[in-house]
């Protein structure tokens, strides 16, 4: 064999024995999970719930790195250009799919990451403030059809999950109210909770502990069924808007170049909690769902969420501020 092709077979022989090396020590070290979003949001929930497992499964800490701003794209890209080593994650949900479709990520923006584990899914819930007169879905529609431009919805920024959905809400309810955009999910239900915001659609996730504790009113569900979170809350179609339905979702990406024997690691681990009682509780308790995918399967839900919300944005004539 002639030296060049020696001293190539010896770099791959011993770039492969250093990365399963990597593997199986993996991780040394503290794991940072970013969550492109301040606390309180259903990101923030989810993300949680799911660090503290990993923490155990992994034997090292888990450190979650709230990190808020133009829609997710500031966490996003923070994450993108970290080390591709596993020791940096991403927390995405629909908002990256939104984010491109504004044109504040790149098309390609998926190519920056190796996709990790989908998590799980869960509807958006209608809820006003304890003090509003509207007590159900046909009542807040009567209300805004009675004030035209006149009321209030909060979102969680621009191409959140949130924002999303309550488009899609004012476009197929055909009633006109101002939509306020906040830095997040938890500072928006924070001014709802307060009674400054009349209105608010956001993940059920985020919503059931405010709705339970009597501090919200939930009018309606996003889902086609009825949530085991909240039986007694129907659906928003059932409710009096025939045809509504919107999901948001969660998942998990690494760096770009991350190697696969770290990532298949953390995908087994992700699903080991996913299909754990625990988590089936948790979910089941916030009104989400468990959605095992394969790293593959996941990268081409992110590309047809993609497709599907700019779409949307498109159609609805939707302008970023």
């Amino acid at each position: 064999m002639p030296l060049t092709l020696k001293a190539a077979a010896g770099f791959l022989a011993a770039f492969f024995f250093a990365t399963v090396a990597l593997a199986q020590s993996y991780p040394t070290r503290p794991v940072r999970l970013v969550i492109p979003f301040p606390p309180g949001g259903s990101n923030d929930v989810v993300g949680r719930a799911i660090g503290m497992q990993l923490a155990e499964r992994l034997g090292q800490g888990v450190v979650i790195d709230n990190r808020g701003g133009a829609g997710s794209v500031i966490g996003t890209e923070l994450a993108a250009k970290s080390a591709p080593d596993g020791y940096t994650l991403l927390l995405i949900s629909i908002a990256f799919p939104t984010s491109i479709a504004f044109n504040r990520l790149p098309q390609d923006a998926l190519k920056s990451f190796a996709p990790v584990a989908m998590l799980g899914s869960g509807p958006a819930l209608l809820v006003v403030p304890a003090a509003s007169p509207a007590n159900s879905v046909r009542d807040l529609l009567n209300l805004l059809k009675q004030k035209p431009g006149e009321l209030n919805a909060a979102a969680a920024g621009i191409g959140s999950f949130q924002h999303m959905a309550t488009e899609l809400f004012r476009l197929q309810s055909g009633t006109d109210f101002v939509i306020v955009q906040y830095k997040g999910g938890g500072p928006a239900l924070t001014d709802v909770i307060a009674g400054q915001v009349q209105m608010n659609l956001g993940s059920l996730v985020q919503m059931v502990p405010h709705v339970r504790s009597g501090k919200l009113k939930a009018l309606g569900v996003s889902s086609t069924k009825r949530m085991a979170a909240l039986p007694e809350v129907p659906t928003i179609v059932e409710a009096g808007l025939p045809g509504f339905e919107v999901s948001n979702w969660w998942g998990i990406l690494a760096p770009a170049g991350t190697p696969a024997p770290v990532i298949d690691r953390l995908h087994k681990e992700i699903t080991a909690i996913l299909d754990s009682p625990e988590t089936r509780k948790r979910f089941d308790l916030e009104g989400a769902e468990v959605v095992r995918m394969q790293p593959a399967q996941f990268a081409v839900f992110v590309a047809q969420e993609t497709e599907k919300w700019t779409r949307v944005v498109k159609q609805a004539g939707i302008k970023p501020e």
